[in-house]
């Protein structure tokens, strides 16, 4: 007979040992330093040109997404709890970061950032990344979805070369309101060079999917744009030129006024952080068959972005479309996160320049395909079919992501999604009274599932009904799984009716655990008596 095999268990702490280490002690050679290295290029091609997109988006500079997939690309890679998970600015933060900068500017979006950063630290601690898991699906796919629809509406001024009257609003329908009455300002030369940047990208992924597509329509495209001398909007019309290396890091603004105010951003920042951020990490488990460290994980977003608020970025967090092209690439481990931030750095060296000579369409038209591929459109119309409680929940979210706010949709959202969940637990304590004692002053009743508040309020009339008559109302517990204060309450309510009516209500099988919890709710002798056989039924105590 083989002798069973046990899984050793995890040396203490091992949730917050950085992903660098373990592989280090697992071996690292050169062959997989080059495998880093070529992969760590194919990301920050990729990096290039979405890094500045996102910032564009979001209201800033290009050159502040350059710092975030710099600094906060190198620390996220650095420290983190994923072999693969790239850090960097993300699409689903154009939304919240923009609407930061509209509200109390580039400073208060420093302080919210580095706020937000010692929140991620500290959930981090608390080992609270575990729980990310336990987001529902159509919260999730709801949110994404509405983050997708709020990135396209904000580059319709670009896509379509529309001059507005005064600044562009944040609502979506006011945004589109503001849209349509700028229409006669249309630029065909806008449209069409968006249109090919859009057209780009998808035939050089279906034709080569291995090219670097996003550099290569934006460099193409700006050629194009720059012989004809087509008369559209530069980024170096909007922006300048960009810096050509990271600025000197300056301590934010930390006076308890900006605090205030930046505090509700940085709950914001640091929630959506932790959901994106695992969620990423989670694909990259998907792919590779590792699993990432959730604690160690969020410590090393926030400290990415304690560091990205000194050098003026925005905000990183785990990006999935990196993240994959960087498994996809073939890296080893983390070193191939690290070098993609050293890469991108060497281009911004390199090439700052010329990205002033870029049309604010072609990102325009790249942000179009980011939220395209990013909206779950399969998924969305899956859960639309699945139930009428998912459709309910997804497109709940959907719409208070889009047009009221982003917090607002995931916390109603995971609200319903736990009302749903309450409701079909209720039904899932089931009450059998097939078991019947052979005498007749006795009836035995079998309660098995969860015993929560949500069941104890649909079972409680039939227990009521069931404990009417008989001396000795035999509650059989063994195969119940669960009992809250509430559950417990509820029964002791039943024992003190029975006991009115001259019976006791006799507990069969229960747990010590359960136990516990049943005696501190009032369920002790002599109101109740508990036996462990029901042959046990007539001995003296």
């Amino acid at each position: 007979m083989s002798k069973p095999t046990h899984t050793p268990p995890r040396p203490p702490g091992a949730e917050f040992l950085p992903k660098i280490i373990t592989v280090w002690r697992e071996g690292y050679h050169w062959a997989d330093l080059r495998a880093d290295a070529m992969a760590g290029l194919s990301v920050a091609i990729v990096a290039l040109p979405l890094s500045m997109a996102i910032a564009i988006a979001s209201g800033l500079g290009p050159e502040r997404g350059l710092f975030t997939a710099i600094v906060g690309g190198f620390i996220v890679s650095a420290l983190g709890g994923s072999r693969y998970q790239i850090g960097g600015p993300a699409g689903a933060f154009i939304v919240g970061v923009s609407a930061c900068v509209a509200q109390i500017g580039v400073p208060g979006l420093m302080v919210a950032t580095f706020l937000s950063g010692f929140i991620l630290m500290a959930a981090g601690g608390l080992k609270l990344g575990a729980y990310v898991k336990f987001l529902p699906y159509p919260v999730t796919i709801g949110f994404t979805s509405g983050i997708a629809v709020i990135i396209f509406t904000s580059q319709l001024k670009e896509l379509l070369g529309l001059k507005l009257a005064g600044a562009e609003p944040p609502k979506v329908l006011d945004k589109l309101g503001a849209l349509w009455a700028a229409r006669d300002t249309l630029s065909g030369q806008a449209v069409a060079v968006a249109v090919v940047t859009i057209a780009a990208l998808q035939i050089i992924k279906k034709l080569r999917p291995h090219w670097p597509n996003l550099l290569m329509a934006v460099v193409g495209v700006s050629l194009g744009v720059w012989a004809l001398h087509l008369p559209i909007d530069l980024v170096g019309d909007r922006f300048g030129t960009l810096p050509r290396f990271l600025p000197a890091p300056v301590w934010p603004d930390l006076s308890w006024a900006m605090i205030q105010r930046s505090l509700p951003f940085a709950l914001q920042f640091s929630l959506l952080g932790a959901i994106t951020g695992l969620l990423s990490a989670q694909v990259a488990d998907g792919l590779s068959g590792n699993h990432h460290r959730p604690a160690i994980e969020l410590f090393a977003e926030g400290a990415a972005n304690i560091a990205v608020s000194f050098f003026g970025g925005i905000y990183a967090t785990g990006a999935v479309a990196r993240t994959v092209t960087n498994h996809s690439a073939g890296a080893k481990g983390p070193v191939a996160g690290m070098l993609h931030a050293v890469f991108v750095l060497g281009f911004m060296v390199a090439l700052a320049p010329l990205v002033s000579f870029v049309p604010m369409a072609v990102f325009a038209g790249l942000l179009s395909v980011v939220a395209w591929n990013m909206a779950g459109k399969a998924q969305f119309w899956m859960l639309l079919r699945t139930s009428r409680s998912d459709a309910l929940i997804v497109v709940a979210t959907f719409l208070l992501v889009v047009l009221r706010d982003l917090t607002e949709g995931i916390v109603v959202g995971f609200a319903l999604a736990g009302l749903v969940f309450l409701q079909r637990m209720s039904h899932s304590a089931v009450i059998d009274t097939g078991d019947e004692a052979d005498r007749p002053d006795c009836v035995v009743v079998r309660l098995s599932g969860p015993y929560f508040f949500g069941a104890a309020a649909q079972t409680g009339a039939v227990l009521d009904q069931i404990a009417e008559h008989p001396r000795h109302f035999v509650l059989d517990l063994t195969a119940l799984d669960y009992v809250d204060s509430s559950g417990a309450r509820a029964l002791d309510l039943l024992a003190l009716r029975t006991q009115r009516k001259g019976g006791q209500m006799v507990l069969l099988g229960v747990r010590p655990a359960q136990r516990r919890i049943l005696e501190k709710a009032g369920l002790a002798p002599p109101l109740v008596r508990y036996i462990e056989t029901l042959g046990a039924l007539d001995s003296p105590d």
